[in-house]
């Protein structure tokens, strides 16, 4: 059976603060890893009142403290927002706290509106066209240091941390594919161009020296309950969280209250239907099912879970739901 791992947007509940995100994030990171996830992922979002995780490697280095093997890591880092030594210094930091363990997945959206993206960068001219240039520029900086290099990342020379492209469109399919990098889809919000992008990777695939086969990642949605029913309220604060968003009024991540869903119009009820395709909200009958043949259908490498849930036991249940379906489709496919 394909890996499993843990995307964590450190939620920002209702009446809680970022201390709380924080130590919730710091808990559950360490969940993941006695549950045998092989990766605990944060990623870097801006001026969103229910996410934490902003300072996204300090967030890394506070999350692992008490994890033992699972792989820590970005997903992701928005290069355009960071001076690629910065975050190659950065993560060699990492990297020497936790040995062999670090990941740094790479996105060029500034994670955050136009107002965040002019605050954070200074300028916005040809932020997401140096893109490619900064990825190579970065993996430069953790590579082998070169006899007489002036300008060395200390620590994060020599580390060859492993890099991963990220992308919800097919220009990130086609630089990974262009560096031989492994790719991670977020077709847990923008799935509308999974399947192509996916297509154009291993299509165009060339190997490099970190990766000889493609590898493709694909974000996924996991609300898993006992029953669907209790799985379905749990849910309606996801699909809270993204109407809010799309109606310009980010929130922090409200508690389950399944009457909001009678407040949602038609044309966001579509937009829902498409996000949130890539999901599954169920008892673990159900969601063994909708796993089974998300994987089926895209032959993903490896899927890395969203589960975006008010309650902490209820999140936490989640996951051990996942982990104990992936253990018995494993099961049954070793049988056949």
């Amino acid at each position: 059976m394909i890996p499993f791992s843990v995307l964590d947007l450190a939620p920002i509940v209702e009446g809680s603060n970022p201390q709380d995100a924080l130590a919730r994030s710091k808990r559950l990171a360490t969940h993941a890893d006695r549950l045998g996830y092989k990766r605990y992922w944060l990623a870097e979002h801006h001026n969103m009142p229910g996410i934490a995780s902003a300072a996204t490697a300090v967030m890394i280095a506070h999350a692992g403290q008490d994890t033992e093997n699972i792989r820590l890591g970005a997903g992701g880092i928005m290069l355009p927002n960071h001076a690629p030594i910065m975050v190659a210094e950065q993560f060699g930091t990492l990297e020497a706290m936790y040995p062999g363990r670090i990941d740094l997945g790479l996105g060029r959206a500034p994670g955050g509106d136009q107002l965040v993206s002019q605050a954070l960068r200074r300028t916005m001219v040809g932020g997401e066209d140096r893109f490619p240039r900064e990825v190579m520029e970065l993996q430069a900086f953790l590579g082998p240091v070169q006899p007489g290099q002036r300008v060395q990342a200390v620590p994060g020379g020599n580390t060859n941390i492993p890099l991963w492209i990220l992308g919800s469109s097919t220009f990130g399919a086609q630089l990974a594919a262009h560096l031989g990098l492994p790719y991670a889809f977020a077709s847990h919000f923008a799935p509308q161009q999974m399947m192509q992008a996916i297509s154009i990777y291993r299509e165009t695939f060339q190997p490099s020296e970190q990766l000889k086969e493609p590898y493709v990642m694909l974000g996924f949605n996991m609300i898993a309950a006992e029953t669907d029913e209790e799985a379905d309220r749990l849910a309606s604060s996801l699909r809270r969280t993204f109407v809010n968003m799309r109606r310009g009024k980010p929130t922090q991540l409200a508690a389950p209250d399944p009457s909001f869903d009678e407040q949602i119009q038609p044309h966001e009820r579509a937009m829902l239907d498409t996000m949130l395709s890539c999901s599954a909200v169920g008892s673990p009958q159900t969601v063994s099912k909708k796993l089974d043949s998300f994987i089926a259908e895209t032959g993903a490498d490896e899927l890395i879970l969203s589960a975006h849930i008010f309650d902490e036991k209820a999140r936490m249940r989640s996951y051990e739901i996942a982990a104990e379906v992936r253990e018995s489709l494993g099961a049954a496919k070793a049988a056949e």
